[in-house]
């Protein structure tokens, strides 16, 4: 096999054991296609497939049941999930077999936490342009005014000497832009300290949760933001 065709191969149980959650979904959808899936339509799962994953997966060393629920628990609160969440629909297990189905209180459950998920990703996108714009804001330097006097008498030629022995003002040095390398894909974990830019200036963050392509880390301030993976940089 060629290497080109080797990285775009689908995760197999030699290299998950120690990728993230986005990999360890990949791997399930890969491993049970009838039931997990990473585009489209989602399915609602059946109640209980944690335990069906592991006795299924029992034997399998390159996911643990830590990583299984952690996954879960992200593809579960995902908005494609949360929107097929719906009364009447079936829930299926890991061939695909149809169960119960969703009744009306899961279903507005459902509704309810996928409206208040998006509510706090307003909110968060909302913080973060205001933050972006106010850092805008303090970063121009105010320069300083000179008024021209044209009805001065002439200065002597003694008197214009000493003026011009004053020391010239320094130019101020304009700052070097900063060259940013964005974080491979692989690496953004739960965990892993990275740069985001908000505004001109990059800031440090601590990556919290990886969600498909939507990233939610903590600045140094303490604020939880929602960002894209390719917005964040090596740190």
């Amino acid at each position: 096999m060629k290497k080109s065709e080797a990285l775009m191969t689908t995760p197999t149980e030699q290299n998950v054991k120690t990728t993230n959650v986005k990999d360890v979904l990949a791997y399930l959808a890969d491993k049970f296609p009838a039931c997990f899936s990473l585009t489209g339509e989602a399915k609602p799962l059946k109640i209980g497939i944690f335990q069906d994953l592991a006795e299924r997966l029992q034997t399998d060393e390159s996911v643990s049941k830590t990583q299984l629920r952690q996954a879960l628990r992200v593809y579960t609160s995902s908005w494609r999930y949360l929107e097929a969440t719906k009364e009447g629909i079936a829930r299926v297990d890991l061939d695909g077999v149809d169960g119960d189905l969703i009744d009306a209180s899961q279903a507005e459950h459902a509704s309810k936490t996928l409206e208040q998920s998006k509510a706090k990703a307003a909110e968060k996108r909302k913080a973060r342009i205001a933050e972006a714009k106010a850092k805008q804001v303090n970063t121009v330097a105010d320069k300083p005014a000179y008024k021209k006097n044209q009805n001065k008498k002439p200065i002597p030629a003694s008197k214009e000497a000493k003026v011009n022995q004053k020391p010239a003002r320094a130019e101020p040095v304009a700052a070097k832009p900063v060259t940013l390398q964005p974080v491979v894909m692989s690496a953004v974990v739960a965990g892993a300290k990275v740069l985001i830019k908000l505004g001109q200036n990059p800031m440090p963050a601590t990556v919290l949760e990886v969600n498909k392509d939507d990233v939610t880390v903590q600045l140094g301030s303490g604020m939880v933001i929602k960002t894209r993976q390719d917005s964040l940089y090596l740190a």
